[in-house]
């Protein structure tokens, strides 16, 4: 038995999901999950499938080949097939701050997200003992000014050869190179607290607290070459008021930075986000 999911794009017209339908059927699959969605001011086509077929014999590469040629031609769609029992490999990057870190790995190792971590890599040494202590292995590559282009080569290398499909940036506070991005466009999640544009700086919960602020929330999104303006996956938010210390501020945000990102990934390890125009398409 094979469970495929397909993501599918398009232009908006007549037949659609009948012709989809009708070819998995052709096809002996039985479909157990179907969503859909129209941007009507762009006239655009959106749907996510779960599919099992029953049939030993079954290829996804003939599948894939099969619709693309039939239906794909007809209807100019952009096609994106996965089977669900390949786990994706997810590299962690990491700097300083363990709390995002801790989170991942404890979800990872209860079976929660559903992923391959071939490795964790940092610009500094000090989160080592977290990664041998859940037995992953963890590569020490410093970042200056002078070696940012060499280490980015380091980074790319391992990518490449581990065979990542993705990255999550875990509080890595170096800047992403529009190298890796390239490579790995809308494959670089990244999490971070949602004072941006109002509280920049390094002491975001200071300013947000001497301005008296009455909420706090953290953004996950895909990473792109403008700074922190990429397609977003997830947010959340948590209410705060005068009797909070600015201490309580970062516990808050930190729990939140943990639960949006841990989010962000499910949805994107379970094929249940489509980037369009900068903004996300999310399906239940």
């Amino acid at each position: 038995m094979s469970t495929i999911t397909i993501l599918i794009h398009c232009k908006d017209q007549q037949g659609i999901i009948a012709s989809i339908t009708n070819f998995i059927h052709q096809n002996h699959g039985n479909i157990v999950y179907i969503d859909q969605y129209v941007d009507r001011t762009h006239d655009a086509f959106f749907m996510r499938l779960e599919s099992v077929f029953e049939n030993t014999d079954f290829s996804l590469e003939d599948f894939n080949n099969d619709f693309n040629n039939s239906l794909g031609a007809k209807f100019n769609m952009s096609v994106q097939l996965y089977p669900t029992d390949i786990k994706p490999k997810m590299a962690v990057f990491v700097s300083k701050y363990d709390h995002c870190l801790y989170d991942l790995l404890g979800r990872y190792q209860s079976g929660e997200l559903l992923v391959e971590i071939p490795f964790i890599v940092s610009n500094h040494a000090d989160l080592a003992p977290i990664a041998e202590k859940f037995s992953i292995p963890f590569f020490h590559i410093p970042v200056t000014k002078e070696s940012k282009a060499k280490a980015e080569k380091e980074q790319l290398k391992l990518l490449q050869e581990h065979g990542v499909d993705f990255i999550v940036l875990a509080r890595y506070m170096q800047i992403v190179s529009p190298l890796l991005i390239k490579e790995y466009t809308h494959k670089i999640i990244n999490i971070h607290h949602s004072f941006l544009p109002a509280f920049p700086g390094a002491k975001p919960y200071h300013s947000a607290y001497e301005r008296g602020v009455k909420i706090i929330g953290a953004t996950s999104h895909y990473v792109t070459e403008e700074l922190d303006a990429g397609p977003i996956i997830e947010q959340d938010i948590a209410r705060v008021s005068h009797t909070h210390r600015i201490d309580d501020l970062i516990l808050k945000g930190r729990d939140l930075e943990k639960i949006v990102f841990s989010r962000a990934i499910k949805l994107h390890t379970e094929r249940k986000v489509m980037v369009y125009n900068n903004k996300t398409i999310i399906f239940s």
